[in-house]
């Protein structure tokens, strides 16, 4: 079996990825990852760059930014890759948050066939009535939707 090598292309990393050159370079200039350049100027990824990008489609998949991301992965010694420890840490870091999203989503849902959440009377079937407008003095959107702690009412 031959030896992995210590070091990729930006074409092997896309490839093992599935991220665009583009989007690495992005998360490059980002600071989410970070690349030696060779003589000739090309970009050389460390391997563990691979766990780092599996880490960071991941954050996005549950919904956080790229600056909580980077936030997370700046907690780490020497920028390395997180390990399995890393992970259930910061997840856990990010559970309340993450259980307010669903909240809101699980509102969202129960409440969608019968209200939009603005209060603006043109549903014919609407189950909430906003005479006079009442629903103005919890601010522009869908205040019925939106979590308490943001404005919102139950």
């Amino acid at each position: 079996m031959s030896k992995l090598p210590e070091s990729l292309s930006i074409g092997q990393v896309a490839q093992r990825s599935g991220i665009s050159h583009t989007a690495l370079r992005f998360y490059e200039d980002s600071g989410l990852i970070s690349a030696e350049r060779t003589v000739g100027n090309q970009r050389k990824y460390p391997r563990g760059v691979l766990r780092r990008l599996a880490f960071i489609r991941t954050a996005q998949r549950v919904g956080l930014s790229l600056e909580q991301i980077r936030d997370a992965l700046d907690t780490l010694p020497d920028g390395r890759s997180p390990t399995k420890s890393d992970w259930s840490r910061l997840s856990n870091n990010w559970r309340t948050e993450l259980d307010a999203r669903i909240e809101a989503l699980q509102r969202l849902r129960d409440r969608l066939t019968s209200c939009i959440g603005c209060g603006c009377l043109s549903l014919r079937s609407c189950a909430l009535h906003n005479s006079d407008d009442q629903m103005a003095a919890y601010g522009p959107g869908a205040a019925r939707l939106r979590p308490s702690s943001e404005g919102g009412i139950d």
